[in-house]
């Protein structure tokens, strides 16, 4: 089974946005076109619940199934630091802020996930999709955080390594299954 992840389109919001709900932007259209053409025909579509996913999915146009939307594939939850810049949340909170990013996996930001919970949480997305995907191709449009939980669970990386990796808003980063095995085809690529 191929999982193609990708990440929403842009908000132009440069603050911490986990499961605040902004929409996407579209100022590159062609971009759009270009992903679209790099997807296989006939694949399954699901995305994360929130609106910025909701929009991305919807703008992609293909001809697969559109299974229910899943707030399991929602990025990182955020807790009392939603919707503030992470400047404000650093002069704020500094010990925090400072424990959240120097030890991510058990740390949570404060009324919000840490990142051992939201691979707990994609991990058990990845395995509904897998028992249920009506196709062997799915694109899952979701968020940095998620598709940062998806390669991590793959490679067996801890937070700190899987937060190396870099997930531009409409990239795509291709993990397939082979039996009870992962392999990383891409990484955000941007076709």
């Amino acid at each position: 089974m191929r999982f193609w992840w990708l990440r929403h389109g842009p908000t132009g919001v440069a603050r911490a946005i986990g499961h605040t709900d902004v929409p996407a932007t579209f100022p590159d259209t062609a971009a759009l076109e270009r992903l679209r053409a790099a997807l296989p025909a006939g694949a399954a579509l699901v995305s994360s619940d929130l609106r910025r996913a909701r929009q991305t999915a919807g703008r992609l146009g293909l001809d697969g199934p559109r299974l229910p939307d899943m707030p399991a594939l929602r990025e990182l939850d955020f807790g009392r630091w939603e919707d503030r810049s992470f400047a404000e949340i650093d002069l704020s909170e500094p010990e925090a802020s400072r424990t959240f990013w120097t030890c991510p996996g058990p740390t949570p930001a404060p009324g919000g996930e840490s990142w051992d919970d939201l691979c707990a949480r994609v991990g058990g997305a990845v395995s509904v999709l897998e028992a249920a995907a009506p196709a062997e191709d799915l694109v899952i449009v979701a968020h940095a955080g998620s598709i940062r939980a998806a390669l991590a669970l793959a490679l067996g990386l801890g937070a700190e390594r899987a937060f190396a990796f870099r997930i531009d808003p409409l990239s795509l980063t291709r993990i397939d299954r082979l039996g009870s095995a992962w392999a990383v085809d891409r990484v955000n690529v941007r076709p």
